[in-house]
């Protein structure tokens, strides 16, 4: 799948790293390769050959946010509608929330405004823990954006996001791993390694069971009980029929690893 702005990288394991690639601007994404993310999202869903994901940038940086200054064609701010100015990447947003493949996100350097929804939307998060994260938003006299009032807030309590949100303090990956927000805080040249591991784990595990565990967490933080059970019935019996779920009872029984392909 070509991306503009991304390098994308397969392993025979059905590990998939995706980073960003514009170094140029600090991997700052702009419009166009948002929306080539959440394309690429949103084919992986159907990609047997992914089994996993791996998120980050290039050159020791992550993110820096949304690039709007490297947009020459962007309209002059008395003819923008700004309602609908980040509307890209309020969908690459979405699309990394309801991807189904378990995504690691593997943090170097800088994060920055858009940076911190793409970084903590990974379902395990690795992170230099000298790395350097600045919300921005409220510095720059903006409100957050870009859906990040919407997932932030289902992410970081509540006391911690306004401290993050109305300070804008800059903070490390340390500061965060002490809230809870960072599954793996490790050195600069331990990050790579470490969310690759991960990433391999995840990838020799089943597949569907994960996507399905994915959804049904993300679901019940927006519906009620009587959905949520629905849901949960619905994951039960379709995850029941799969290759994984019988490999998984058996190797159970006959007292083995279990060798799951995905199905």
């Amino acid at each position: 799948m070509e991306a503009s702005g991304l390098d994308v990288e397969h392993s025979d394991g059905g590990v998939v790293a995706i980073r960003l690639a514009r170094p140029e601007r600090h991997n700052a994404i702009d419009a166009d390769t948002a929306s080539s993310l959440a394309r690429w999202l949103t084919d992986a869903n159907v990609d047997p050959s992914i089994r996993s994901i791996v998120l980050t940038g290039v050159d020791g940086k992550f993110c820096t946010g949304a690039d709007a200054v490297s947009d020459q064609n962007a309209p002059k701010p008395s003819t923008l509608d700004y309602r609908y100015a980040t509307e890209d990447f309020r969908r690459l947003a979405q699309a990394l929330w309801e991807v189904e493949k378990p995504v690691v996100t593997a943090v170097n350097g800088t994060v920055a405004g858009f940076g911190w929804t793409l970084a903590l939307l990974g379902d395990l998060v690795v992170a230099d823990r000298d790395a350097r994260w600045t919300h921005v938003f409220t510095r720059r006299g903006m409100v957050p954006h870009a859906g990040d009032p919407y997932f932030l807030a289902r992410i970081i309590p509540f006391h911690r996001l306004n401290e993050i949100a109305l300070l804008s303090d800059t903070l490390t990956s340390a500061d965060l791993e002490q809230w809870g927000l960072i599954n793996r805080c490790v050195t600069a040249d331990e990050v790579a390694s470490t969310a690759l591991a991960l990433a391999e784990r995840l990838a020799s595990g089943p597949t569907r069971t994960l996507g399905l565990t994915k959804r049904l967490y993300r679901r019940s933080l927006s519906s009620d009980m009587a959905t949520a059970f629905e849901d949960e019935r619905n994951a039960t019996a379709l995850i029941s029929t799969t290759a994984d779920r019988h490999e998984g009872v058996a190797s159970f029984v006959e007292r083995r690893p279990p060798e799951f392909i995905g199905d």
